[in-house]
């Protein structure tokens, strides 16, 4: 998969079929649309585009509410290349773009991108103050010789499946519901930390990744997890929280695998939540904190083999 940050590079050497979202975390209802995309260009000889946009339009638009990522870039660009898709354009969203107008982004899309056809969800919107809708963007595609696909909604429950609605299940702790819309586990990544060590004394080593402050992360709590390193997927049970029996401190993501006794020090992990366990609790004693402990690998053990049988 091509990879580029701007529009003003070498078009592509064929006419594409285009795409254009922010798509944060590639969800089902954004694959629903993704995968039509491939399709069609592969139908029509074409290359398949897909244009998205880092920071968060909304996180420059109204920098006192960010969103939580679902994905970070390199992330998202995995998952894009993993679905077929030829070219991905990764835009700086800044205060210029937003007062661009429509037309000017697709003479952009045209000139650029060698744009045949261009495929979006009902109820897009692009351009300076949101004046490119789709009554819009088909005047345009009638000036400029382009086709417009307008795709309805993939709806589950009746409603669409959208980014905010799984970064609401994550701060209820529901990561088996976020996974259903998703189409996989959400996972965290980060490189392992050097931690208070106090796992090990309790008896259950942990691996400490720091909690990127401009991610979603899933409640404060207790959670089943399978964690993903170089040398392979392991279950493990992960404390999101304060540590509220120790000093309280900063959140982290602390793992306990399951049977694995490697060095994790200065390496990548990437932590995937599979089951919801418990609060994150208080104890009166390292004591009663370890008993505890004891109970959720029981139980991650039994939730991770379900996992690993499909059963």
């Amino acid at each position: 998969m091509r990879i580029q940050h701007n529009l003003a590079e070498l078009p592509p050497a064929n006419d594409t079929v285009v795409t254009i979202g922010t798509f944060d975390g590639i969800h089902r209802g954004h694959q629903h649309l993704i995968h039509q995309v491939v399709q069609r260009a592969r139908a029509t000889e074409r290359l398949s585009a897909a244009l998205t946009f880092y920071p968060h339009p909304r996180a420059v638009l109204d920098p006192e509410r960010p969103p939580r990522y679902l994905s970070a870039p390199e992330e998202r660009a995995a998952l894009l290349a993993a679905m077929g898709v030829d070219i991905l354009v990764q835009l700086a969203f800044t205060r210029a773009l937003a007062e661009t107008s429509a037309a000017e982004l697709v003479d952009d899309l045209v000139r650029g991108l060698r744009m045949a056809e261009l495929w979006v969800g009902t109820g897009f919107t692009m351009g300076r103050g949101r004046e490119g809708t789709t009554d819009r963007l088909q005047e345009l595609a009638t000036e400029a010789g382009f086709a417009l696909r307008i795709i309805e909604p993939l709806l589950d429950d009746g409603r669409p499946i959208s980014s905010t609605r799984i970064r609401n299940l994550l701060m209820k702790g529901d990561v088996r519901e976020a996974e259903r819309l998703l189409g996989r586990p959400y996972t965290l990544s980060g490189t392992v930390a050097t931690g208070a060590q106090r796992g090990r004394a309790l008896g259950f080593r942990t691996a400490n990744l720091p909690v990127d402050p401009t991610r979603a992360v899933p409640r404060d709590g207790v959670y089943v997890v399978q964690a993903v390193l170089e040398d392979g997927r392991h279950g493990g049970v992960a404390n999101i929280g304060v540590r509220p029996s120790f000093d309280a401190g900063e959140r982290t993501l602390e793992v306990h695998l399951l049977d694995y006794e490697g060095d994790l020090y200065g390496r990548t992990m990437e932590v995937a939540f599979i089951e919801w366990l418990r609060p994150e609790e208080r104890f009166d004693s390292p004591a009663a904190l370890a008993a505890q402990i004891a109970r959720d690998v029981v139980a991650a053990r039994t939730i991770v083999g379900m996992t690993e049988t499909g059963t």
